[in-house]
């Protein structure tokens, strides 16, 4: 091979391999070189040969590895804050430009936590008429996992409950924004009641949800404390809104709702009684940056136009 051929072919010093960035990305969200592997596709050994191939561009050490436990050093934690965005939106422009050379097409699917009520249902049928090349699937989000499935990609774009404080996920429009209901057996005292007030909670234990949701989404969801400072008594924990329905009519505990899922699971041996005092509940449709595309972004400008532009659906 001649010299101007080899040259040629030589990567300079500094251009970065799209590969390498998506190395990185996986190994940061794994932390684990061999699941980050099956990710990709690529043997852990390759794994391990691209990152060092993208420490030695940049000059350091992104990642640190020992026999327990696989973690990004200070300057990985910051290269990953910088690249995040900037590998979304460059994933967002291949995928505009695919888009625009084909439309939106492709499968989607929606995410939903609790029951999906008639307008939400409405919209993916709408979305489904003006996008015809797009299938979309509705997934069960569990209640005791609301961001589970966007990480593991077991869905492209979900509505779960608020709050949503998850720095790798994004927040687009928030919809259905009204006061909870408090779900308490028929035999409970509370249930002859046409209102009550968040201080109320101090007399009732709260059915809580258990598993990996994030500790502030489980304690919004079942307060310890009434916004006056009184403590509110534990009552069991629950994996499924399911289970936590079943607790309430057997008296074991009320539970909040939000108003959707009030409307929507009518039983003779439940009450739901409005409750203020507290912040309305309201559903927020959340999707992981890495994965954004044009399915995404047209379904959230759909929530957008029906759900919250136009919340009465006028």
């Amino acid at each position: 091979m001649a010299v101007g051929e080899a040259s040629a072919h030589r990567k300079p010093a500094s251009g970065v391999e799209i590969r390498e960035l998506e190395c990185f990305l996986a190994l940061s969200e794994e932390l684990h070189f061999g699941r980050a592997g099956e990710r990709l596709y690529v043997s852990q050994g390759r794994v391990s040969q691209l990152l060092r191939s993208l420490e030695s561009r940049i000059g350091g050490r992104l990642v640190e590895r020992t026999s327990r436990r696989v973690r990004l050093t200070p300057l990985g934690e910051d290269f990953l804050a910088s690249l995040r965005p900037a590998y979304a939106a460059l994933r967002a422009t291949v995928e505009d430009a695919r888009a625009a050379a084909r439309g939106v097409s492709g499968r989607l699917r929606v995410g939903f936590q609790g029951t999906a009520h008639d307008r939400f249902v409405a919209v993916v049928s709408r979305f489904e008429d003006r996008y015809p090349d797009c299938s979309t699937e509705i997934v069960e989000v569990p209640l005791s996992d609301p961001f589970g499935p966007l990480h593991r990609g077991d869905a492209d774009i979900a509505a779960v409950l608020l709050p949503v404080a998850e720095k790798s996920l994004v927040l687009g429009p928030v919809f259905s924004r009204r006061p909870q209901y408090l779900a308490v057996s028929t035999r409970h005292p509370f249930a002859s009641r046409t209102d009550l007030c968040a201080e109320d909670l101090a007399d009732c234990p709260l059915v809580g949800v258990r598993g990996p949701a994030p500790a502030y989404w489980r304690e919004a969801q079942a307060p310890t404390r009434t916004p006056g400072g009184r403590p509110v008594p534990a009552g069991p924990t629950v994996a499924t809104l399911q289970e936590g329905l079943s607790l309430v009519a057997a008296n074991r505990g009320a539970m909040l709702l939000c108003h959707p899922t009030a409307e929507y699971h009518h039983r003779r041996d439940i009450a739901y009684v409005p409750l203020t005092g507290l912040p309305d509940s309201a559903l927020g449709l959340v999707w992981n940056p890495a994965h954004e595309n044009s399915r995404i972004r047209a379904f959230a400008q759909a929530v957008e136009e029906e759900l919250v532009r136009d919340p009465q659906g006028s």
